[in-house]
Formats: structure tokens, C-alpha cells, sequence
């Protein structure tokens, strides 16, 4: 789609109230109140708010997915079929997330959206985003299977989005997390250093050891 004025200041605004207020909650009065534009207009470019959503995710997720992508042809030309390592893996994927936002508007925003995904009943979005994107996610769980060979595929499946979970939390709550390290540890820590600091606990997250059992566990959630 070629994005007119209209068209980015509707989608502009969109992104920002859907992190802001959830997608329920936003609805196409809002959005084309704080835009200054008519519901015509949204119609016209867009069809229908569930198609302003994908809208809204495709412009973070097509510049993601390219960039995994190469990222990815990258390895596979390195490694030539052998194991990438775990770390360089995950240094690849934190690398494609933090250039993306860049170009659009905040990582926070890009990470509430994210969240947003898996937290509301979005059925719609799931189904575009396993349409659009699901190759490139394949690609890049293949590679970490062979990097995380002793991880039975549901236990990786689990730690997987452990992992997403702890990077959308903390990418989305950054500016606090941030006036915290600040105020109480005189750390100014920037996005990337960030990162660095987050990624050897993901990684040992991924590495730790089977669980032996969980019979403790039930019996004392029972």
C-alpha cells in the first residue's frame, strides 16, 4: 500500500492507541478523532478496523521479517548445516528487533503490540500473522532445535515463549525499568546495553536442565 498523508497518520495514531488502551478498548471514533480525519477515510484505505490492525502490525513485522530473513541466509552460509550457537542465534533476532523501530516509532510501542498479540482474543491476527510470517518463525525455531538439541520440542516450545515473554515485558515497560536503574543505581543504561545485559538470561533460560519433577510443585498448588 502507498501511504498517503492520511494513511500514515491514521496508522500512526492507531499503533499508539491500540498499545495504549488494547484493541477492544480503541475504537474507530478514537482513532479518527485524534487523527483529524473522518471514518470515510479509515474505511476507504482500510476496510475494516481488524484489517487497520494487520495494517498496523505489518509495518514492524515486514521490515522484521526481512531482516530475519537475511539475517538467517547469514548464518546458514556461515554455519553451512552445522549448529549455530545458541548466543549468536539469539544476538541475530535481538539485533532484527532493535533495527526495525528505528524506522517506525518507539521499541516500547513495537513491544506493547506484540504483547497485545497474545494477551487479547485476536483470532483474526494470529491467523494473518501465521499466513504472512509463519515461514520466517519456522526458519528460525529450526535453527533453534538444532542449537538446543537436548530440549524435547514441547519443553522448547514452553521456554520459547518464556523467553518472548520476559523480552516483551521488559522492552515494553523500558522507560520505567530505566528511570529505576537511574534513580536507585546511577546505571544509564541505553536500549542496547540493555540487551546485552537481558541476553545471558535468556540464554541460560533455554540452557537450564530438564526439571526432575513436578510433584512438589502440584502438591503444593493442590
Amino acid at each position: 500500500m502507498a501511504h498517503s498523508d492520511t494513511v500514515t497518520r491514521i496508522l500512526d495514531t492507531a499503533e499508539v492507541l491500540f498499545a495504549e488502551k488494547g484493541f477492544a478498548e480503541t475504537s474507530l471514533r478514537n482513532i479518527t478523532t485524534r487523527a483529524k480525519v473522518n471514518l470515510a477515510a479509515v474505511n476507504y484505505h482500510f476496510g475494516s478496523k481488524k484489517s487497520l490492525i494487520q495494517a498496523v502490525f505489518a509495518r514492524y513485522l515486514d521490515p522484521f521479517s526481512q531482516r530475519l530473513n537475511a539475517a538467517l541466509d547469514g548464518l546458514e552460509s556461515r554455519y553451512q548445516g552445522k549448529q549455530v550457537p545458541l548466543e549468536v542465534l539469539l544476538e541475530q533476532l535481538a539485533v532484527s528487533v532493535l533495527e526495525v523501530p528505528g524506522e517506525r516509532n518507539s521499541l516500547k510501542v513495537f513491544m506493547k503490540l506484540l504483547g497485545l498479540a497474545y494477551a487479547q482474543a485476536q483470532g483474526h491476527l494470529r491467523r494473518y500473522i501465521q499466513e504472512h510470517y509463519g515461514e520466517t518463525f519456522r526458519r528460525f525455531v529450526a535453527c533453534l532445535r538444532l542449537a538446543t538439541p537436548d530440549l524435547p520440542d514441547a519443553e522448547r516450545f514452553w521456554r520459547l515463549h518464556f523467553m518472548l515473554g520476559t523480552v516483551v515485558f521488559t522492552l515494553s515497560g523500558l522507560d520505567a525499568l530505566r528511570d529505576i536503574a537511574d534513580s536507585e543505581y546511577q546505571e544509564h543504561m541505553s536500549v542496547r546495553e540493555l540487551i546485552r545485559h537481558l541476553r545471558p538470561v535468556v540464554v541460560a533460560g533455554m540452557q537450564a536442565p530438564l526439571p526432575a519433577s513436578l510433584e512438589g510443585i502440584d502438591a503444593a498448588v493442590e
